[in-house]
């Protein structure tokens, strides 16, 4: 038996999820992360609640990937095998109003990673902190710890390195000059579930909601509700319209449907009843203070017209000069290409070399999809590793 064990560079949720499923297996496994302590991200992206996937039917949860490769990993390891995943590590789970799944409520996110880090330590899987790395070969990987190089050898060498948003959590993307420089291609990493500049200042209304609306662009719309800020409008139909915007050229302009349940016909009729516009919009449309401002924001003579203020409320338009920088973004889109990996996730360069994770060109919208993702990459490396490379006694 090969004594040299499988290394993984980056203990995200691809890298742990990877040494889970190897280690459980009977392979020695060994963790090499830069920073002081594991899954950083995973943990931050629990401040805004903590969705692990979404309860969504897999036929429908698989649309949401952008590529069919990502989709095919993700129906192998699917949302009801990361709830059975989790349960096995003590961490029961409920479904939320919307779908998404959480731990349950007395569970916060460092007590996920927590039972996750001592069911790794009860399969003998090691991790190494502040080992940053550096380069590899087709047989050793080379790091960094404590300003000394360290060169380790592997059986086979998997890579989880993550995206390029949130720098402060270690996804930093510095692994891109290294496997450029060996040949590999990688699409540009560009913003993904990014927030949207405004060309016209709106910070007036931050802070404010606008809930049970539509956000629609170019034949495509996705309802839930956006948040005003200084910079211009966040929210997660606004993520999740980042990949059909992305190609064109900013500015463009997004329409809003400020009720997305009543049609035009009934709002006109409404509209041309008589009376106040302002009682009209509060009392017979039930439209919110934060939607009435909005409306507020448009010329006089539009919001005094019934007809084109009624159409406006159906079709409101914003202009967005721009996607939020890289590293103020929830995830990046781009990375590399599933053409430069064989089906197996190994690169055609390198096959003993795996890679997992953000750092693939995949992408999806919040709300379960991206951690999802990347347990079931995970999970489909170990396989591919285990199929591939069987253990001998």
């Amino acid at each position: 038996m090969n004594e040299d064990p499988i290394i993984i560079i980056g203990a995200g949720p691809a890298g742990l999820m990877a040494a889970q499923q190897l280690a459980t297996r009977g392979y020695q496994v060994h963790i090499y992360e830069k920073n002081k302590a594991a899954a950083r991200k995973f943990l931050v992206a629990g401040h805004g609640g903590f969705n692990l996937t979404h309860s969504e039917q897999i036929e429908n949860f698989v649309t949401q990937y952008d590529a069919a490769q990502i989709q095919k990993i993700v129906r192998h390891f699917d949302n009801n095998a990361t709830v059975e995943w989790l349960s096995s590590i003590g961490i029961p789970t409920y479904v939320g109003s919307s779908g998404k799944i959480f731990p349950e409520k007395h569970i916060k996110p460092i007590q996920v990673l927590q039972a996750w880090l001592d069911h790794l330590n009860q399969l003998r899987v090691i991790i190494n902190y502040e080992y940053s790395f550096v380069d590899f070969d087709a047989n050793s990987v080379t790091l960094l710890h404590n300003k000394e190089v360290v060169r380790k050898s592997y059986r086979q060498l998997i890579l989880a390195l993550g995206g390029g948003s949130w720098k402060k959590t270690g996804s930093d993307a510095s692994w891109i000059p290294i496997l450029t420089n060996k040949k590999i291609n990688i699409t540009p990493l560009q913003a993904a579930n990014s927030g949207y500049n405004t060309t016209n200042d709106l910070s007036d209304l931050e802070g404010q909601v606008l809930k049970n609306i539509q956000v629609a662009f170019n034949g495509t719309s996705k309802l839930g509700e956006i948040v005003f800020t200084t910079y211009g409008i966040e929210g997660s139909p606004l993520y999740y319209m980042n990949r059909y915007s992305r190609p064109y050229e900013f500015p463009i302009t997004l329409h809003i449907d400020l009720k997305p349940n009543v049609s035009l016909d009934a709002i006109l009729k409404q509209m041309q009843s008589g009376g106040n516009i302002s009682s009209l919009l509060k009392n017979k449309l039930k439209l919110s203070s934060t939607a009435v401002a909005l409306l507020k924001k448009l010329d006089k003579q539009t919001f005094t017209d019934p007809i084109a203020l009624g159409q406006h409320i159906k079709n409101y338009p914003i202009q967005v000069s721009g996607l939020r920088p890289l590293d103020e973004v929830i995830s990046t889109a781009g990375g590399i290409p599933f053409n430069e990996l064989n089906k197996d996730l190994s690169l055609h360069k390198f096959p003993l070399v795996y890679c997992a994770g953000e750092m693939l060109d995949w992408e999806a919208p919040t709300g379960g999809y991206l951690l999802q993702a990347c347990f079931s990459t995970g999970v489909w490396v170990a396989t591919s590793i285990s199929k591939n490379h069987p253990l001998t006694i």
